[in-house]
């Protein structure tokens, strides 16, 4: 494995490039009590600032959760492309309509009654700190260079990873 600690603007990409290539990630919030609130979630969009964006209703507990502390926790996970990003960060709620309309697909009338739904916000999360594991190779590459290690003992380079710091 290779640690490759990014910061700033390669912090930002990097996050951009997993985020909205995994899509989904586990919310938690409530961090300072347990049991955690946790949630399944779909990536919106990771914008230039490389907030991460969703959708979400006003009533959620997540959304209340959210109003009386902002801090969240975002964990990505793609175990067919064993690549994986554990963001922290803390979280803005809105009801603009623009960015509503930005972010709305047609996926979301599962959700929502529709893009004018009243109940309706974006949750825009500002990452503080972020982990990811990323494969070096292709899942079968990768796979290939594991057993080999196994059987001689050796560790192999298969995954970049590190901290990022945006």
């Amino acid at each position: 494995m290779s640690t490759q600690n990014l910061y700033n603007d390669d912090a930002k990409k990097k996050i951009k490039e997993m985020a909205e290539d995994i899509d989904f990630t586990m919310m938690a919030t409530n961090l300072k009590q347990t049991p955690l609130h946790m949630i399944p979630m779909s990536t919106k969009k990771v914008d230039s600032q490389g907030n991460i964006w969703f959708l979400s209703n006003k009533n959620s507990t997540h959304n209340e959760n959210l109003m009386n502390d902002p801090n969240l926790h975002l964990i990505y996970v793609d175990k067919s492309d064993m690549q994986f990003l554990n963001v922290y960060g803390t979280a803005t709620i809105t009801t603009d309509r623009r960015m509503i309309d930005e972010l709305y697909g047609k996926s979301d009338d599962t959700w929502f009654d529709g893009k004018d739904d009243p109940n309706i916000t974006a949750i825009s999360v500002k990452p503080t700190e972020a982990f990811y594991w990323d494969p070096k190779n292709n899942k079968l590459v990768t796979l290939v260079k594991m057993g080999v290690g196994a059987v001689t003992g050796d560790q192999p380079d298969t995954m970049d990873f590190g901290k990022l710091k945006p």
